[in-house]
């Protein structure tokens, strides 16, 4: 190579490297971009998830996904891979649009945790004095009778009077028993949510459910109604929709321009093509907007989003409840979301992970065999995607996919952990 060409060469590389900062910069003007080095981090050993993410696109288990590592408040990993649908689909863009599906509790528990900080509620509060229609809330109690009618194997069920009422805790931690588990599932359907329905009309109906055990007493994963009902308190207290309150005062402050509950059409063109899993492989997701109904901002788990919005939100926690100088949450607040409320000894918790405020918290990453350091916290969606922030390691990572691959979400960890040389 003569000088003059390894001059040209070095040029080029200097402006390919600017124009990637560039759009970096535009697309995550909340985080810079650093070499991976520069914050602790491996560069060959980064090239690892790319590895595992290809492995499964040869697999035919996924389409494509988008993969981001941000250390010290620098993004060193944004990778876009493969394509957004197996058949039709394009080149999958760092911008690619994702539902999170549960992924939006977290949001939904900081929305929460601004109202405590303001004074509005405590999360020791009973869900009845928001929601009068709780109050007396009965827990089911399976009886030696006959199969119910559903024909699903349920059986009918008696009703005795809960211990105690349900709290707000209880709706951040999982552990209300509300419509988490067959019993309460049951008891849920004839008062589902209906078309043009907001959750003002759908939530008083779910004091007419009965609960799947005593409140406190287990942890239960409710994946629709216990943040259905936390979405309509921050509505009630707030004063605004869920979706204007989120609006205002979380994706606006923290430049999450590509998250809503319903979107419009700039984002519904980057929206990757959804997959289930079934006996021969993967197929279409017969409904995979059934999240994002109109009027119906789901809590629980109706948000689409990028990787380099959801980085925003996540080094918002990790900083403690700022990004670039816009608060969201007193550090304070965020420690007590990360804190252990839950151990992992509570009847239905996994060996090492305890529950905070939304949030799994790797309490004893060795008893769990997890790769994630003690007080990891995070949490994953129906769709695939997963993320966590680490506040010991610095580490926000973030894995979106539209095929639900529980076995990737560990791998994931490990390929991001393994790359920490500081």
């Amino acid at each position: 190579m003569t000088t003059r060409t390894r001059s040209i060469a070095a040029t080029l590389a200097i402006v390919s490297a600017l124009a990637l900062t560039g759009w970096l910069h535009a697309a995550e003007s909340s985080l810079p971009m650093a070499n991976p080095e520069e914050v602790g981090l491996s560069s060959v050993r980064l090239v690892r998830i790319n590895e595992l993410i290809q492995r499964h696109i040869d697999a035919g288990e996924i389409s494509g996904a988008v993969t981001l590592v941000a250390r010290r408040g620098h993004v060193a990993h944004l990778e876009a891979h493969g394509r957004t649908a197996f058949e039709g689909g394009v080149a999958t863009a760092r911008d690619a649009v994702f539902r999170i599906a549960s992924m939006t509790k977290v949001i939904t528990g900081v929305a929460v945790m601004m109202m405590v900080e303001e004074g509005k509620l405590r999360i020791t509060d009973q869900v009845s004095q928001y929601i009068p229609e709780f109050a007396g809330l009965d827990v089911a109690v399976a009886s030696s009778g006959r199969p119910a009618g559903s024909g699903d194997g349920e059986r009918l069920v008696d009703r005795v009077p809960a211990l105690r009422p349900v709290t707000v805790r209880d709706l951040l931690t999982h552990t209300s028993g509300l419509v988490s588990g067959p019993m309460s599932n049951a008891s849920e359907r004839p008062i589902a949510q209906r078309p043009g329905e907001t959750l003002a009309d759908y939530v008083p109906r779910l004091g007419q459910t009965v609960l799947e055990f005593q409140p406190g007493s287990r942890w239960s994963y409710s994946p629709g109604a216990g943040f259905q009902t936390l979405g309509r308190i921050v509505e009630i207290v707030s004063g605004r929709p869920l979706d204007v309150f989120m609006q205002e005062r979380i994706f606006d402050p923290l430049g999450m321009g590509d998250t809503s509950f319903h979107p419009d059409a700039t984002l519904a063109s980057r929206l990757v093509t959804a997959y289930r899993r079934s006996d021969d492989g993967v197929e279409l997701d017969p409904d995979p907007d059934r999240m994002q109904r109109p009027k119906f901002h789901r809590a629980s788990g109706g948000l689409v989003s990028t990787a380099g919005d959801y980085v925003k939100f996540g080094q918002m926690l990790l900083n403690g409840g700022v990004l670039n100088g816009k608060r969201l949450l007193s550090p304070r607040t965020v420690e007590q979301m990360a804190g252990l409320h839950i151990a992992d000894t509570l009847p239905g918790r996994l060996r090492g992970e305890g529950y905070g405020l939304g949030v799994r918290v790797v309490s004893d990453a060795v008893a769990g065999g997890s790769r994630l350091s003690d007080g990891s916290y995070g949490w994953s969606g129906a769709f695939g995607t997963h993320f966590w922030v680490d506040p010991r390691d610095e580490i926000v990572a973030i894995l979106m996919i539209q095929t639900p691959i529980r076995e990737l979400r560990p791998a994931f960890e490990n390929a991001v952990m393994q790359a920490i040389i500081d």
